[in-house]
């Protein structure tokens, strides 16, 4: 039996492990990083800003890539505008740029690993639960980033992090599950107003 179900499944989980590697390869320079963009005062709070609506609309193409390829109706828009919003307030209630990050990197994480296991469901292959699964997992490496900054001198072991990683994991799988249901119900009602 192959080891993956099908070719988009196969990619899923190569993305989710090219934004892992990202992750891990950030370990050294991500303290650096965060430390040039505070010493920018003037341009902070604007480069900040513009670079986390960049990361966002990554996450969002990262969504939209993962399943939404037809017209969406009303009631989809107005899921997306929901999810928007919250990411919006969690972006605005958030002060500091690292925390900010993690928003994006296991929000991205989150929606592969667990667009990956739905298509293996789909596809009749052990998966229990996608949704749990996508944010455990995002969460045990966002566990591990964390724990192998004990060891990384420009790094600092937060276990607010921790709660952090955890978070944007949950919002990010929410979102797609969220959206997925969206579609499926959006499906049923066309089906039936043709009838």
């Amino acid at each position: 039996m192959p080891l993956f179900s099908s070719t988009r499944e196969r990619w899923l989980w190569l993305w989710a492990l090219a934004v892992v590697a990202a992750i891990f390869a950030s370990l050294g320079v991500g303290g650096q990083l965060a430390e040039a963009l505070r010493d920018l005062d003037a341009l902070e709070e604007a480069l900040s800003a513009g670079l986390f609506l960049l990361c966002m609309l990554l996450v969002g193409a990262t969504a939209v890539l993962q399943g939404v390829w037809t017209r969406p109706g009303r009631l989809e828009l107005a899921v997306v505008a929901g999810i928007a919003a919250v990411y919006l307030l969690v972006f605005l209630r958030i002060g500091v740029l690292e925390e900010r990050s993690h928003l994006i990197e296991f929000g991205v994480l989150g929606v592969f690993v667990y667009a990956a296991l739905a298509e293996r469901a789909s596809r009749g292959r052990r998966a229990p639960m996608p949704a749990v699964l996508a944010i455990a997992g995002t969460s045990a490496v966002g566990l591990l980033d964390e724990c192998l900054q004990v060891w990384v001198p420009s790094r600092v072991f937060d276990p607010w992090d921790i709660l952090f990683n955890v978070l944007a994991a949950s919002m990010a799988v929410g979102a797609s599950v969220a959206l997925a249901w969206t579609r499926r119900r959006a499906g049923r009602l066309g089906k039936g107003q043709n009838a």
